[in-house]
């Protein structure tokens, strides 16, 4: 690659990685953000939810705008939006401004981060360069959040607010990088497309009732909770019936004839429910059961973060050999273990005991998330790069909002009382939700488990060795 595509692949890997800290920094302050802002339970998830769902809900309108608009144009705009929403984050005085805050950066984000991935796919040749290229990025996205979790930590020890502070220098850095690095592009040909708002404010209408529902469900009766789900079932049909009929669809349903495309985003949104349920409940074990400090929290998560040393040099051999269909059952399958190990955790577990299930988890992400972002925009064309990374990325994030709900859920639900012992029932009842999402994403993903003659295993090998996809920043977003 040439210098001046380093500098451009620089300041994409720069964003990812600002994205990663950002939600890796909060997740460890929520327990300080709780006590301060006092904060509930159901409350405190949202500050997480609100993110991700901003995230996800406008992440197809945000990759279909990079194909209409310019990637450069809309990457740089947004980039500046992540950049004072993130700051305004830090003055929050009452738990609804901060929910709001992160509702608005996360809307940046699914703006700015489906046009910095479709610079990477059109602007590296499909291949081995691009294959470099994307795996240097999704590396620099692990390494975000690995770097974020003990930031976070002496961050937080000193005062939460700095959370939201601290990656506002990092952003003015990478916005004049972005502004002299990333070249200009002609005007995208628009004659007969247009932006279609109809379907972003049905499928995002939809994402948010469905979370809703399910958050609410430990407070409000059946009929409710029914109620608001089944709102939300419906702008479902009325995103598709949209989607058939519009001129310049949000989303063109055709694309979803691919078996692969459609795997990789119904494994990815269960695989990132289950890892930010997992994520919420351990971090409040740690802190609130035990009394660690958000430090000591820090350092325990930090080897989460090994997939950011073996995704690029462990995955790459293991699809080369085995192919992206097993390789990511494979992953899903030690995600499952993972949680497992986990499930029967005791008031008084060490650190050893505990380990196991983190670095499995960290090998897990290292196998599962790469070969899914391969599978879900392999072979699509240019234009509609932008639309498949945002649908992949709205898997990732709407996964995230649904294990959130449903481990807040559960965990209030189960919860009675203050005693410790109260408190770990309803943690290991809450543990139940990313065991079970794991393993439902490990069937669905057991479909793709064919064998072609002459190639890899599984749908969607091309015969070039694959790159791993953003790290848990997305993500999954999504992470994690």
């Amino acid at each position: 690659m040439s210098g001046r595509a380093w500098g451009v692949l620089l300041v994409l890997c720069g964003a990812i990685f600002l994205e990663g800290i950002d939600v890796a920094m909060l997740n460890v302050a929520l327990p300080s953000i709780r006590e301060d802002l006092e904060m509930s339970t159901g409350m405190l998830q949202w500050v997480m939810s609100a993110y991700v769902l901003g995230y996800g809900g406008f992440m197809l309108l945000g990759g279909r705008a990079a194909d209409l608009f310019g990637r450069r144009r809309m990457f740089v705009f947004w980039l500046v939006v992540f950049l004072l929403f993130s700051g305004l984050g830090g003055f929050a005085t009452e738990g609804w401004m901060l929910i709001v805050a992160r509702f608005v950066t996360g809307v940046a984000a699914a703006f700015m981060t489906p046009a910095g991935l479709s610079i990477i796919t059109t602007g590296f040749e499909e291949g081995p360069q691009r294959n470099k290229a994307l795996l240097v990025y999704s590396g620099t996205a692990a390494g975000g959040f690995s770097i974020g979790l003990v930031v976070g930590g002496l961050l937080a020890a000193v005062n939460w607010r700095w959370v939201f502070f601290a990656p506002v220098i990092l952003t003015l850095v990478i916005l004049v990088a972005a502004l002299v690095l990333i070249p200009k592009s002609p005007r995208p040909d628009r004659e007969g497309q247009g932006v279609d708002l109809a379907g972003a404010l049905s499928v995002t209408g939809a994402i948010l009732l469905l979370v809703f529902g399910v958050e609410r469900a430990a407070h409000a009766s059946a009929a409710v909770t029914a109620a608001t789900i089944g709102a939300g079932l419906v702008l479902f049909g009325v995103f598709i019936a949209i989607e058939r009929r519009a001129a310049s669809p949000l989303v063109r349903l055709g694309i979803f004839r691919s078996g692969s495309l459609v795997r990789a985003n119904l494994a990815g949104m269960l695989f990132a429910a289950g890892f930010f349920g997992f994520q919420f409940i351990a971090v409040l074990y740690l802190q609130e059961l035990r009394g660690w400090s958000t430090l000591q929290t820090s350092f325990a998560l930090i080897v989460i973060g090994v997939d950011a040393i073996l995704s690029p040099t462990l995955t790459p051999r293991l699809v080369a050999k085995f192919g992206n269909a097993r390789v990511i059952f494979g992953g899903l399958l030690l995600a499952a273990l993972s949680y497992a190990l986990f499930l029967p955790v005791g008031a008084d577990w060490t650190y050893l005991a505990m380990f196991p299930s983190l670095i499995i988890l960290g090998l897990a992400f290292s196998l599962a998330y790469g070969p899914l972002t391969i599978l879900a925009t392999d072979g699509v064309a240019e234009e509609e790069q932008g639309v498949a990374g945002g649908l992949l990325y709205t898997s990732f994030q709407f996964g995230a909002a649904l294990g959130l709900s449903f481990v807040a859920t559960v965990n209030i639900a189960a919860t009675d009382g203050t005693s410790p012992a109260a408190l770990l029932d309803g943690y290991r009842a809450a543990l139940v939700v990313p065991l079970v999402a794991a393993l439902v994403a490990a069937v669905i993903s057991a479909f793709g488990l064919r064998t072609r003659s002459g190639a890899g295993a599984g749908d969607g090998d091309t015969g070039h060795v694959p790159a791993p996809a953003p790290d848990k920043a997305v993500p999954v977003e999504a992470a994690r």
